[in-house]
């Protein structure tokens, strides 16, 4: 039995497919592309798939994943993964299909690309200036809260084309904390009117806990 992984992208209008939405498109895509997929046994057969890292909705990603068993030996990464891309909507492309070579449990952070219109870079050096930035951050028990300061000390900003742009690199996975920019963008919103529904959030990279790449160029 192997298990492969299929690195993907989910941008554009595909950012708006829910994690839910996005399991039946997969497991449809997989069908239509006939790939040599492994089935669950039982009285409701479906296809054995684990998603790393699934993103709020309205957020893109350059680095998606999801992992699938197959009992074939001899498997033409490159066809499957053609065929595979070919049977999802617009949006989610295939980059590459091989065999997981490493578990997602180990991954531990992911960088983040944000755009924002408008030049906010004195709200950020106002933020940067701060010795605790206190926010709700949502559990599974409720919520409770979090200084952005002691996992974001300062954020480098810079203009381009008329937006504030700046890169993230958040915990997240096996590092037992899990933070997306929209914490910080929402404490920005509150404290200094940064508008968080105009935002544009990249996913850009993952990394595994000793710092190398999980996914990403």
């Amino acid at each position: 039995m192997n298990t492969i992984r299929a690195w993907f992208t989910k941008t554009g209008e595909a950012s708006y497919i829910s994690h839910l939405d996005l399991q039946r498109v997969m497991g449809r895509a997989m069908r239509r592309a006939k790939l040599p997929v492994w089935y669950s046994k039982g009285f409701n057969p479906h296809i054995y798939m684990t998603f790393a890292l699934p993103l709020p909705l309205g957020q893109e990603s350059l680095v998606e994943s999801v992992d699938f068993r197959s009992e074939e030996e001899n498997l033409d990464f490159e066809a499957m993964a053609k065929a595979l891309s070919e049977a999802l909507p617009r949006g989610i492309d295939v980059k590459k299909m091989y065999l997981a070579d490493t578990d997602a449990a180990k991954i531990a952070s992911a960088k983040y690309q944000v755009r924002v219109p408008g030049d906010w870079t004195k709200a950020i050096e106002q933020y940067n200036a701060l010795s605790e930035a206190i926010v709700e951050k949502k559990t599974k028990r409720g919520t409770k809260p979090l200084n952005l300061k002691e996992q974001i000390p300062s954020v480098e900003s810079w203009l381009r084309d008329g937006q504030t742009c700046f890169t993230l690199t958040l915990p997240a996975g096996s590092s037992g904390l899990n933070l997306n920019p929209t914490l910080l963008l929402q404490y920005l919103q509150e404290q200094y009117g940064l508008p968080v529904s105009t935002a544009e959030i990249l996913r850009v990279a993952i990394y595994t806990e000793d710092g190398n790449k999980f996914l990403g160029e």
